[in-house]
C-alpha cells in the first residue's frame, strides 16, 4: 500500500488511531477488512488532495455527510476537491460519508461517531426528519458547526443553508413547461425522490401553485420515493404511464431520468417536454442527445466554496457576514451547457 504520507495524517484523515493505520499498513492483522478499508480510502481521499495537504495555514477537517445517488455525490466530491487549492491559505481537509438510501437512524448514528471523534464542520445533505435535526442539535452541542447543502433542515441547529431558492426554482419549471406545452392537450408527471427532503418539497410546491394559478386545466401526476434510483423509479413510472394515458410531459425534481425516458420508450410513449435539475453526468449526457428539455443547473463549486466559508466564519477564521444568498439558478439547454459539465465517454 505505498502512499507518501505519514501515518499521523492517515490517521487524522481516517479517523482511526495511529496504530490501527499502522497495523493495516504492515499488514499486522487483528484489523476488520471495513477498517482497512477505511485506511485505504483515507490514503486515495489524501493522494487526490495532496495539493492541499503540504499548504502552510490553519487546518479545517471538515466531514461530508450525503445521502443522494452516486452521481450527484460524485458530482459534489470532484467540485469540492476542485476548490480546495482556492482556499488558501487555509488548509481544508476532506472526509466523505456517502451514501444512496437507507434508514433515517443509521445517518443520524453517522453524525453521531463525528460528534465523539470531533471535526472542524459538516457539510450536510440530509431527509428533514426528526433523526437527522436531533443529531445536528447534538454536533452542535460538540461544538461542530452544521452547513446544509442542496437541502435544506431549517428546524435544526444548522449555522447555515447554501444552494438554490427551491420554491423558485418549481415556479420556474412552470414557467417553462407552460411555455413549451402550450396549448397541447397532456397531463404532467412530477417526480421526487422522496418526501422528505426539504428541496423537493419546495420544488414541487413552487411548480404547483404557479401551474394552477396559469394552467389549472392541466392535471399534475405525481409519483415519489423512487430515491433517485434508476432501479426503482423506472416501476414507479411505468405504472403511472398505464394508468394515465395522457401523461404527455415530466417535471423530475429528483433524478432517474434515465430510467423515466426508458419507461416512456418501452410504452411506446412521447415525452413532449422535460424538466430536470443539476447538470451531473445522466443529465449532461441527456441534454447533448435533446432527449431533456431543460436542465435547471447550480455551481456546485460555487456552492461548496460558499459551504467551506461558512465553516470557517463559525470558527472566527473570517469576518461575520449575513445570511448566505440563494445560488443563481442557470437554465441550460444544449445551446449553452457550461464547458466544465461533466465529461462522459459515451457522448458524441
Amino acid at each position: 500500500m505505498g502512499h507518501p504520507f505519514p501515518i499521523r495524517e492517515i490517521a487524522r484523515q481516517a479517523g482511526l488511531s495511529e496504530a490501527t493505520v499502522d497495523r493495516v499498513l504492515n499488514g499486522r492483522g487483528g484489523v476488520r477488512e471495513s477498517t482497512a478499508s477505511e485506511v485505504r480510502r483515507a490514503i486515495a481521499d489524501l493522494d487526490r488532495q495532496r495539493t492541499q495537504v503540504r499548504l502552510v495555514g490553519r487546518t479545517f477537517m471538515c466531514d461530508i455527510v450525503m445521502q443522494a445517488p452516486e452521481r450527484f455525490t460524485t458530482a459534489v466530491r470532484a467540485a469540492l476537491e476542485a476548490e480546495l487549492p482556492a482556499l488558501h491559505p487555509a488548509v481544508v481537509r476532506c472526509r466523505f460519508h456517502f451514501r444512496e438510501t437507507g434508514p433515517a437512524g443509521e445517518l443520524a448514528g453517522t453524525l453521531d461517531r463525528i460528534a465523539r471523534r470531533g471535526s472542524q464542520g459538516v457539510i450536510l445533505k440530509a431527509p428533514d426528519v426528526p433523526e437527522v435535526t436531533a443529531a445536528v442539535a447534538r454536533l452542535t452541542a460538540a461544538g461542530v458547526p452544521v452547513v446544509t447543502l442542496a437541502t435544506d433542515l431549517p428546524a435544526s441547529t444548522r449555522v447555515a443553508y447554501v444552494g438554490i431558492d427551491d420554491r423558485a426554482a418549481g415556479a420556474t419549471a412552470a414557467y417553462l413547461m407552460g411555455q413549451w406545452l402550450g396549448d397541447r392537450p397532456g397531463n404532467v408527471l412530477t417526480s421526487v425522490s422522496s418526501g422528505f427532503f426539504r428541496n423537493e418539497e419546495e420544488r414541487e410546491m413552487g411548480f404547483r401553485g404557479v401551474m394552477r394559478a396559469r394552467h389549472p386545466g392541466r392535471a399534475l401526476v405525481e409519483i415519489a420515493e423512487g430515491q433517485g434510483l434508476d432501479a426503482t423509479q423506472y416501476d414507479l413510472v411505468r405504472a403511472a404511464l398505464a394508468r394515465d394515458p395522457e401523461i404527455r410531459a415530466v417535471y423530475s425534481m429528483g433524478g432517474g431520468n434515465i430510467a423515466t425516458l426508458r419507461a416512456f420508450a418501452d410504452l411506446g410513449r412521447r415525452c413532449e417536454v422535460f424538466v430536470a435539475h443539476d447538470l451531473d453526468q445522466d443529465n449532461t449526457r441527456l441534454l447533448r442527445e435533446r432527449r431533456l428539455s431543460v436542465v435547471l443547473h447550480h455551481d456546485l463549486r460555487h456552492d461548496l466554496r460558499e459551504a467551506c466559508r461558512q465553516v470557517m466564519r463559525a470558527h472566527g477564521a473570517l469576518p461575520p457576514a449575513g445570511p448566505a444568498r440563494p445560488s443563481p439558478i442557470q437554465v441550460v439547454t444544449p445551446h449553452n451547457m457550461p464547458l466544465d459539465t461533466p465529461f462522459d465517454p459515451a457522448a458524441p
